[in-house]
């Protein structure tokens, strides 16, 4: 897995096959992408992996890129937090629309 920089993809945007949101609780999302060669998580220019605090600043943040697929990922610990077993899937994946309300 590689890095991808935020202030990179800002100054030169790319292609991306699979950008993916995943969400985390309390309006926290952090976001990979896959391109043709390599796949990673998107850092900020702390060197720290990218939080996004809303939907909508993970399309402002990419809508200069040339993105094919978009999904939002969504992994619930409800079934561990009341004593239930693990189940085979933890993750939900969601289409996710890059395209801008505006």
């Amino acid at each position: 897995m590689i890095k991808f920089l935020m202030s990179s993809i800002a100054k030169q945007p790319i292609s991306i096959d699979k950008l993916e949101v995943q969400s985390f609780e309390m309006n926290v999302y952090l976001v990979k992408l896959h391109t043709l060669h390599s796949a990673g998580f998107v850092y900020d220019k702390n060197d720290r992996p990218m939080r996004f605090h809303n939907s909508q600043q993970v399309r402002d943040a990419f809508e200069q890129c040339d993105v094919k697929e978009a999904v939002m990922v969504h992994d619930s610990p409800y079934d561990e937090m009341v004593g239930n077993p693990n189940k085979a899937e933890q993750s939900t994946e969601m289409p996710f629309s890059m395209q801008q309300p505006y």
